[in-house]
């Protein structure tokens, strides 16, 4: 049985992914390039923003920090989006590149306000547009986490199951007898006293 065992757990591994409906590793590779691809489109848009002029303005300089982390978020999502598709079945890239787009969203939605206010209402609207246009392949990417991580549970099930089951056999096995002793030579005359 200990033989069969890892030649049956790649098998049960792959039934629960294939019976829940996971997207397979090319499904979620064309939503991570599309995913990359929309990203990008962000990039030129915040090269043109100059928050450091929205100061004399009165803008505050909060801006400024937040248009650095939001090029900076940009490098993350798509540096994420990469290892993904290069590894689809690792639920922390999965969560990473998850995080990193909601990261995205967050600091160029929080920097809408200032493009607008400051600098050009167009080019917010702009961003808000690209930001949404990106939305379809969020809740793809959020819906492979969370396939991802029932599968992942439901491994971690067969693997503590098989486990408890193999505890269990070898805790109602009989110990294991201590070998008899060697017999002991006869004991020499004694000498009297």
């Amino acid at each position: 049985m200990k033989y069969i065992l890892p030649l049956l757990l790649p098998i049960a591994f792959t039934l629960p992914a294939q019976a829940q409906g996971v997207s397979a590793p090319w499904d979620i590779s064309q939503t991570l390039g599309s995913l990359a691809e929309q990203t990008q489109r962000l990039t030129p848009i915040l090269d043109q923003l100059t928050p450091q002029q929205w100061e004399a303005k009165g803008a505050p300089a909060a801006y400024t920090a937040q248009w650095r982390n939001a090029r900076n978020e940009v490098g993350y999502l798509l540096g994420a989006a990469q290892s993904l598709r290069k590894q689809p079945e690792k639920l922390t890239l999965a969560l990473e590149t998850l995080f990193r787009m909601q990261a995205v969203e967050s600091q160029v939605n929080s920097l809408v306000d200032g493009v607008r206010r400051y600098q050009n209402p167009a080019v917010g609207d702009l961003l808000v547009s690209v930001v949404s246009a990106n939305s379809a392949n969020r809740d793809q990417l959020r819906q492979y986490v969370t396939d991802l991580a029932k599968i992942k549970e439901q491994e971690f099930q067969i693997v503590d199951a098989e486990a408890q089951r193999c505890r269990g056999t070898l805790t109602r096995q009989p110990a294991a007898r201590p070998a008899p002793a060697a017999p002991k030579p006869p004991a020499a005359a004694q000498p009297a006293k």
